[in-house]
C-alpha cells in the first residue's frame, strides 16, 4: 500500500515556521503517544536546529503508561524535555508550562535580572491530528484555537497569549514530501494524520487486521474468535455481521465495517494499542 499526502499548504507552513523561528525560544513538539517515531517530521529537524524542544507525548491515555514513559526518557536530553499528557483533560497541559520554565530557566532569570519585559515564545509543531490545537486550548483554558478530529484543520499561524504570559504560535499540522518508510506512512494513516479521502480505507482496515489479529483486540471488541486461523477478509466479514453492517442480499458492508475498525482504533475503543514500542527500536 503506497501512501503519499503533501498538499500545498504544508509547503507554505514550513516556510512560515522558518520565518518565525527567529523570535521563538523553544518548540513544543506534539507527538501521538501511539506512534512517537512516526510523528517525527524530518523537515522539522532542519528548521528547529539547536532550539530547545519540549516533546509532548499526547493522547497518552490510549497507551500503557510504562510504554510512554520509556519514550519520554528517550526524548529527554540536555536541550530537550518530555511530558506525558492527554490534552483533552482539563489542566493536563500545565506540565508544558512547568517544562518550559525549567528548560528556559537561565533565559528567564537573565531577563529578570536585566528587567527585560520579554515574553517567552513557543512554537507548537507536529504532524496533522496530533492534538496541537487541543493542547493550546487546554493551555488557555478556553477555545481559542480551531480544533477537529481530522488532519488539516489549522491552515495558518495563530499567536495566542497564555494566562502565564507565555506566547504560543499554533502552526498547521505538517508532514513531509515523501514517505520512504512504508511503516511510517501506515502508522500515520492509522492515527489519522493523513487525510482519509486520499486513503483506501478498506485496504487500510485489512492491513490493520493483519497487524493486530494476534493481539485479541478484535475478539475483545467484536467477539471474533480463532483469529489466527482466518484471513483479514474473513475477520472483516465477521465484524460486519457482528456490527450489523449488512447490505441487501445479506452481503457484508465492507465500507462501513472498514471505517468502523479504523475509527474504533483511533478513539481507543479497542483498548490501549501501541503501534511503536520503544523496545522495538535499536537506538
Amino acid at each position: 500500500m503506497d501512501i503519499q499526502w503533501f498538499p500545498g499548504h504544508m509547503t507554505k507552513a514550513l516556510r512560515m515556521m522558518e520565518n518565525e523561528l527567529k523570535v521563538i525560544d523553544a518548540a513544543v513538539y506534539v507527538l501521538d503517544s501511539r506512534a512517537p517515531m512516526s510523528c517525527i517530521n524530518p523537515e522539522f529537524a532542519k528548521l528547529i536546529k539547536n532550539k530547545p524542544i519540549i516533546y509532548a507525548l499526547n493522547k497518552a491515555d490510549l497507551v500503557e503508561t510504562t510504554e510512554v514513559k520509556a519514550w519520554a526518557k528517550h526524548f529527554t536530553t540536555s536541550n530537550s524535555s518530555a511530558v506525558i499528557i492527554n490534552s483533552t483533560m482539563t489542566n493536563s497541559s500545565a506540565e508544558i508550562i512547568k517544562a518550559t520554565k525549567l528548560l528556559l530557566k537561565e533565559k528567564i532569570e537573565r531577563y529578570a535580572r536585566k528587567n527585560i519585559a520579554m515574553p517567552i515564545r513557543l512554537m507548537i509543531i507536529g504532524v496533522p491530528n496530533s492534538g496541537k490545537s487541543t493542547l493550546i486550548n487546554n493551555l488557555c483554558g478556553k477555545y481559542k484555537a480551531i480544533t477537529g478530529n481530522r488532519p488539516g484543520v489549522t491552515k495558518g499561524k495563530q499567536w495566542i497569549t497564555l494566562p502565564s504570559g507565555i506566547e504560543v504560535l499554533d502552526t498547521p499540522g505538517t508532514l513531509w514530501p515523501s514517505f520512504e518508510n512504508k511503516n511510517v506512512a501506515k502508522n500515520l494513516a492509522y492515527i489519522g494524520s493523513i487525510k482519509d479521502e486520499v486513503l483506501d480505507i478498506y485496504e487500510l482496515a485489512l492491513t490493520f487486521i493483519e497487524d493486530f489479529k494476534s493481539k485479541n483486540v478484535f475478539q475483545n471488541r467484536y467477539g471474533v474468535k480463532e483469529l489466527l486461523e482466518k484471513t483479514p477478509l474473513e475477520i472483516l466479514c465477521e465484524i460486519c455481521f457482528a456490527r450489523g453492517f449488512i447490505l441487501k442480499g445479506n452481503e457484508p458492508d465492507f465500507v462501513r465495517g472498514s471505517n468502523a475498525i479504523i475509527d474504533d482504533f483511533r478513539k481507543g475503543r479497542m483498548g490501549k494499542i501501541m503501534l511503536e514500542k520503544f523496545s522495538d527500536f535499536n537506538f
